[in-house]
């Protein structure tokens, strides 16, 4: 293993916090890490990371080393990439965090297509709800449906993210059909945890606004599961467009109040900010976006 090697084994125990979820990341052994890590450091001639059984932390040389080999590494990867044929084929692995709903129900037949135009990538998935720390935990990209606020990453938005409020025939037979947003306060609710659960504003016909409380019957964290509660008849769901919109068009749910407007949000990829995005990555970010656009398929279906 070269200098630049050492170098970017060094960066990755940095952004993970610790040697440990480094040598998982990289896959190589623990033993491995620390001797690459140890190298550097007497090649360099100072403690870059101060050690100790159960904590890991940057010394004031290794801060000022790592915001140096940043550029550098970043810098390599452009050259190489310029120079590197265009029409060469896609190498390498893409790690991605996404949601698990929409990736289950949307993320599938894309990344199918994509690999079969670039048959030597590999894909590396994290289908989860949580909340991923993408340079912690080394991933290239997240897709989050999300109002972004973080000043450290980077974005580009995929597709908008629509909400509509829906229940199914038997529910509405049984409890009635609201005529207004008032009436919402006499419902049952499945609703997201974590989220805005009960406290969404909602804009009527004629742009004003409501803020009713939606006592919730069940509340969970995943939006496929409250898909099911809903259609089982337990309540009334606000959920996305990409979520119900099969449930919509079989009849299993009844879209309600729809000529009420509620908060919409956006997918997009992020990366890290100030990072060189490999052309691979570059690649797979432009075909989602096309894919999907902005008037994506589940909402042209409805």
């Amino acid at each position: 293993m070269g200098q630049l090697e050492d170098i970017q084994v060094f960066i990755r125990v940095v952004e993970a916090g610790g040697i440990s979820r480094a040598a998982d990341q990289l896959g190589i052994a623990k033993s491995a890490v620390s001797r690459r890590l140890s190298e550097l450091e007497k090649r360099l001639g100072t403690r870059l990371i101060s050690r100790t059984t159960r904590t890991s932390n940057l010394t004031e040389a290794g801060r000022s080393y790592y915001q140096q080999v940043l550029k550098v590494v970043d810098q390599v990867a452009e050259i190489e990439s310029e120079l590197h044929d265009t029409e060469c084929a896609l190498t390498g692995n893409i790690r991605i965090a996404v949601p698990l709903s929409f990736g289950l129900q949307h993320l599938g037949p894309a990344i199918d297509l994509f690999i079969k135009q670039h048959p030597q990538l590999r894909i590396d998935m994290d289908l989860s709800d949580r909340h991923v720390d993408i340079v912690e935990e080394g991933f290239d990209l997240a897709l989050r449906i999300s109002e972004l606020k973080d000043s450290s990453i980077q974005a580009r938005k995929i597709c908008p993210c629509h909400h509509v409020m829906a229940a199914s025939p038997d529910y509405l037979a049984q409890m009635g059909v609201p005529q207004t947003p008032k009436d919402l306060e006499q419902h049952r609710f499945v609703t997201y945890s974590g989220g805005q659960s009960g406290q969404w504003v909602i804009t009527d016909a004629g742009g004003k606004r409501h803020n009713p409380t939606m006592p919730a019957s069940i509340v969970a964290n995943n939006g496929d599961f409250l898909l099911q509660m809903a259609c089982a008849g337990h309540g009334m769901v606000v959920t996305p467009t990409f979520i119900v919109w099969k449930s919509l068009a079989a009849g299993d749910l009844v879209q309600v109040l729809p000529d009420c407007s509620w908060p919409s949000l956006n997918a997009y990829f992020i990366y890290p900010r100030n990072r060189y995005l490999p052309r691979r990555v570059r690649l797979l970010i432009d075909f989602m976006a096309e894919r999907y656009g902005d008037r994506p398929y589940w909402d042209q279906a409805m």
